[in-house]
C-alpha cells in the first residue's frame, strides 16, 4: 500500500513554540484578567462587588496554599465534583439574572474558576472517570463551553481541563474510565461545540491563539485513542473549519501546522472523510496551499513538516476514486509536473501525489492527461538517474524508483491509442537506453530480494525445529517483509519489462531477453514473481476486476 504509515501522531504534550514556560499559574491570569474587567466596568457598583472581588482575588494564592497537600480519593472527587456542579449552577443562574452587569456575577466566576483548577487532579485518576459522568460533570463542562463569553475564563479554562483529561498516555492508564469518559463527550457533541468556540476566537490574541491549539490537542487526543470517531468529527464542523484556517491569510504559525497534522489523522484510512473533504473543494484548498513550494523550499523546520502533511492530506484523498477527477480539473497533475521540473523539497512528495493519481484503471484519464502536459519529459529522466540530493539517504533510493516505476507501469496499464504509442517511443529512442537501465534496476531489486528470502526461509527453518506452526497471518508478515526489501519494486519492473514485450515491438522484446541471457537471467524467474503478483492483486478491490486483472497478466506472460 503507498499510503503507509505516512503519519505518525505526536502526543498533545509538546508546547507551543511561543509557550512562557514561566511559573505564573493560570489563576494569577485569570485574576488580572477579572481585574482588567472590573476597572473597564464603569458602570454604578451599588452592592460593593468590585471592592469584595479584588480583596478575594489577592486571597486568593493563600486558599491555594492551604489546599495543598490534602490526599485526594474517590470520596474528595465526589466532594470536588459536586462543588463543581453547584458553582456552575450559581453562575449560570447569575448570568441570567444580570447579563448586562459583571460584576453581578464575577465572584462566582472567580468560585467556578478555583474549582475547575482543582479539578485538574482527576486527571492523575482516570479510573474514577466515571464519577465525571455519573454526576454529570461531564455535562456541566460542555456547557460551558457554549458560554457566551470567550473573553472570560470559562471556555479556555474547561480547554484546559479536557485537553488534561484526554491526554493520551492517561487514556491509556485505565482504558475503561477513558471509553466512559469518551462516550460522554461525544455524546454530548464536544467536536461540534469545540468548532464553534474556535470560530469565535480571535487568534491576533495570544490567549486565545493558545485556546485554539489546546482544542485540537483534545480532538487529536480523542482521535488517536479512538480512529472511528473521525468520521463523525470531520461533519461536525471540524473539516469545514480545518480547510478554512489552513488557507486563512496568516502568516505561518504553530496552529496551522497542528491543522495541517489534524487534517492527515482525519483522512487516514477513512473514505467518508476523504469524500466529505472532496465536496468541500478541500482538493483545491491542498493544491492552492502547495503551490507555494513549487518555487521556493519551506523556511524552516515546522513549515517543511506542515508542507508533507498536506502532501501526505493529498495523497490520502486520491486513494477515492471521485478525488482523481476534482485533482484533473483543479490541474494537480501540472502543479506535480512542475515541481518535479524545479528540483526544490516538494520533489519527492509530488512523485508520490502522482503515484497515487495514476495508479489502478481510476487513474486512466490523469495517465493519459500527464502525457498531454508532456509529463513523460519529466519522468524518464528520473527514471534514467536517481537524483543525488535526496533526504535522508539510503531509504530514499528505493522510494524515489519506487514511485518511479509505479508512474510508469501505470501509462502502460491505461494509456491507449497516440499517448501508449509515445510512451513506447520512449524506450526504443537512444538505442533502447531505457531498457537498459529497467534491467539494471531489475538485476539490482533482484539481488535485494534473493538476499531477504534467504534470511525468511532461515528463520522459517528455525521456527520449525522449535515446533512452531507457520500459520498464514505468519506467512503474510513474511509476504509484507519482502514486498519491503524491495519485491514490490521488482514486480513493477518485470510488469514493465513484461508490458514492453508484448508491445509489438520486436526491438524491445529482443534487448529484454538478450540482456536477461548475458546477465544469466530467466524468464522463469520474471514469470515466477509476475504469478505471484498475479496471487496477491485485490487489496479491497472486487473480486470481478481482481479476476480480470489476474486474466490480463496471464496473458501478457503467454508471450514473454
Amino acid at each position: 500500500n503507498p499510503n503507509k504509515n505516512h503519519l505518525n501522531y505526536r502526543g498533545a504534550k509538546r508546547l507551543r513554540d511561543d509557550d512562557d514556560d514561566d511559573d505564573d499559574p493560570r489563576s494569577k491570569k485569570v485574576g488580572r484578567e477579572l481585574a482588567r474587567r472590573l476597572e473597564r466596568d464603569n458602570g454604578e457598583d451599588p452592592s460593593g462587588d468590585r471592592k469584595r472581588i479584588l480583596e478575594k482575588l489577592m486571597d486568593d494564592d493563600e486558599d491555594a496554599d492551604d489546599q495543598e497537600g490534602e490526599p485526594v480519593d474517590e470520596s474528595s472527587v465526589k466532594k470536588m465534583i459536586l462543588t463543581f456542579e453547584k458553582r456552575s449552577y450559581k453562575n449560570q443562574e447569575l448570568r441570567i439574572k444580570f447579563p448586562d452587569t459583571p460584576g453581578r456575577f464575577m465572584e462566582t466566576e472567580l468560585d467556578l474558576n478555583d474549582i475547575i483548577q482543582e479539578m485538574h487532579v482527576i486527571a492523575t485518576m482516570p479510573d474514577l472517570y466515571h464519577l465525571l459522568v455519573e454526576l454529570n460533570a461531564v455535562h456541566s463542562l460542555l456547557g460551558l463551553l457554549s458560554h457566551d463569553n470567550t473573553d472570560i475564563l470559562s471556555f479556555r479554562d474547561v480547554v484546559d481541563l479536557l485537553q488534561e483529561l484526554t491526554d493520551i498516555d492517561t487514556l491509556h492508564e485505565s482504558e475503561e474510565g477513558a471509553e466512559v469518559l469518551i462516550d460522554s463527550l461525544l455524546e454530548g457533541q464536544v467536536v461540534a461545540l469545540l468548532v464553534q468556540n474556535m470560530e469565535r476566537l480571535d487568534e491576533q490574541v495570544k490567549e486565545e491563539a493558545d485556546g485554539v491549539y489546546n482544542t485540537l490537542a483534545i480532538i487529536e487526543n480523542m482521535a488517536e485513542f479512538r480512529p472511528g470517531l473521525c468520521t463523525e468529527a470531520a461533519q461536525q464542523g471540524l473539516m469545514q473549519w480545518l480547510l478554512k484556517r489552513i488557507k486563512a491569510k496568516i502568516p505561518f504559525d504553530a496552529n496551522k501546522l497542528y491543522c495541517s497534522e489534524i487534517l492527515a489523522i482525519l483522512l487516514q484510512n477513512n473514505d467518508s472523510t476523504r469524500e466529505l473533504l472532496g465536496e468541500l473543494d478541500g482538493i483545491d484548498v491542498l493544491l492552492q496551499q502547495l503551490s507555494v513550494f513549487k518555487r521556493h523550499n519551506p523556511a524552516t523546520a515546522e513549515e517543511q513538516e506542515m508542507m508533507e502533511n498536506l502532501f501526505d492530506a493529498l495523497c490520502s484523498c486520491l486513494m477515492l476514486a471521485a478525488n482523481r477527477d476534482r485533482f484533473l480539473r483543479g490541474e494537480g497533475l501540472q502543479l506535480m509536473n512542475l515541481m518535479l521540473r524545479e528540483k526544490k523539497m516538494s520533489r519527492t512528495s509530488a512523485l508520490k501525489v502522482l503515484d497515487h493519481g495514476m495508479i489502478g484503471p481510476e487513474g486512466s484519464d490523469n495517465c493519459h492527461k500527464f502525457v498531454d502536459i508532456l509529463g513523460l519529459r519529466t519522468i524518464f529522466p528520473l527514471f534514467m538517474k536517481t537524483p543525488k540530493k535526496m533526504k535522508k539517504a539510503g531509504t530514499v533510493d528505493k522510494e524515489h524508483e519506487e514511485h518511479v516505476c509505479s508512474i510508469i507501469a501505470s501509462c502502460l496499464r491505461n494509456l491507449k491509442a497516440q499517448q501508449r504509442t509515445r510512451l513506447l517511443s520512449k524506450f526504443t529512442e537512444n538505442d533502447c537506453e531505457k531498457v537498459d537501465r529497467l534491467m539494471e534496476l531489475h538485476f539490482k531489486y533482484l539481488e535485494a530480494v534473493q538476499l531477504a528470502d534467504k534470511r525468511i526461509e532461515g528463520e522459517k527453518h528455525d521456527m520449525v525445529k522449535r515446533g512452531e506452526i507457520l500459520d498464514d497471518v505468519m506467512e503474510d508478515e513474511f509476504y509484507l517483509r519482502r514486498l519491503d526489501a524491495g519485491l514490490f519494486v521488482l514486480q513493477l519492473l518485470c510488469y514493465i519489462m513484461v508490458e514492453i514485450s508484448n508491445s509489438g515491438i520486436s526491438q524491445l522484446q529482443q534487448r529484454v531477453h538478450q540482456i536477461l541471457n548475458l546477465r544469466g537471467g530467466s524468464v522463469k524467474v520474471v514469470r515466477h514473481i509476475m504469478r505471484e503478483y498475479a496471487e496477491n492483486i485485490g487489496d479491497g478491490k472486487s473480486e470481478e476486476f481482481k479476476e480480470s486483472e489476474q486474466k490480463r497478466i496471464m496473458d501478457l506472460l503467454e508471450n514473454f
